[in-house]
């Protein structure tokens, strides 16, 4: 019995329907929560699992499976990092068949990365390979190419730096339109000459000198470089090379290089434009210069002194 606003009211009761509806409709709540919370136990037993099974792996696995995945990543940037840190697992076939792999990588980043873990690791199967490289339209695998093939034992990568400080090869030949092309590229020159060409200014006290004119000339850098690796290649050419960069290039870190690269040379038949260069407008190239000319003219004097010709004969 109810009351309300002084009138009394009975409460009506349920019918049998009524009643069996609210019953189902219970129970389909208790099921919708009860599934709820199986799948929500499911997964979290899932995650604890995979947790589970990588903290089961061991370091040596994980190191792999981190390193495949970096080179399949679809991020270049991360793909050439990933290949790139191959070059220090000397003698692991699984690791240079990944290098090798990623030689046909569609970005030249990749392609360049892979070429220098071959030449790191020591991978002089692959001397091959990085031959048919030099026919890569881009020049900074070509130059990872060369580089390899040189740590590699290989002394046809000169060529390569010869054709760059020259504009021709041994033979004669031009360089490609497109490798003409990308050596005047600031961006692709600024990366390769920054990594490797920066190593070789000559005189660590110009740094900013030298830094600033590199901003304006990110090709000077790759230049010097392949100045300064030719001072090791025997071919009588490249001499030739070295002597027409120090008395004739517009840029003095590259006539600097070129005259350190015949003081190392040795040879001193060159030592006339490291005399001539004495007069050069650019102190820092006077400075090679006359270390080129001390050296050379040491090395002739040791050599006559030496010589059989020097010697009376006794008859």
């Amino acid at each position: 019995m109810m009351e309300c606003s002084g009138t009394s009211v009975e409460a009506q009761p349920k019918l049998p329907s009524q009643l069996l509806f609210e019953s189902l409709r219970g129970r389909e709540l208790v099921h919708r929560f009860a599934s709820c919370f199986c799948f929500l136990s499911i997964m979290a037993a899932m995650g604890c699992a995979q947790e589970a099974s990588k903290a089961s792996l061991s370091p040596g696995v994980q190191a792999w499976t981190i390193l495949q995945n970096g080179v399949a990543t679809s991020s270049y940037d991360k793909r050439s990092k990933a290949v790139q840190v191959l070059g220090l697992l000397k003698d692991d076939k699984e690791a240079e068949s990944m290098a090798v792999k990623a030689l046909s990588d569609e970005r030249p980043e990749v392609r360049a990365a892979a070429a220098a873990a071959l030449g790191n690791m020591g991978a002089k199967s692959a001397i091959p390979l990085l031959h048919k490289m030099f026919a890569d339209t881009d020049v900074t695998v070509i130059l990872a190419s060369a580089r390899a093939l040189l740590e590699l034992g290989d002394k046809t990568g000169y060529n390569v730096y010869y054709a760059i400080l020259t504009g021709e090869t041994k033979t004669g030949k031009g360089l490609l339109d497109e490798q003409k092309k990308m050596l005047k590229d600031p961006q692709k020159m600024a990366l390769f000459g920054f990594e490797t060409g920066i190593g070789f200014i000559p005189f660590a006290s110009v740094g900013w000198t030298a830094f600033k004119m590199l901003r304006k000339d990110d090709v000077s850098p790759v230049l010097a470089a392949s100045a300064l690796t030719l001072a090791n290649d025997p071919d009588p050419k490249s001499g030739q090379a070295l002597m027409n960069a120090a008395e004739g290039n517009k840029s003095w870190i590259v006539r600097a290089a070129a005259l350190n690269a015949l003081a190392k040379r040795g040879d001193p038949k060159l030592i006339k434009a490291a005399e001539d260069s004495l007069q050069d407008e650019k102190e820092e190239v006077q400075y090679s210069a006359a270390a080129a000319v001390i050296r050379l003219s040491d090395i002739a004097e040791r050599g006559t002194r030496n010589s059989p010709a020097r010697h009376s004969r006794k008859k």
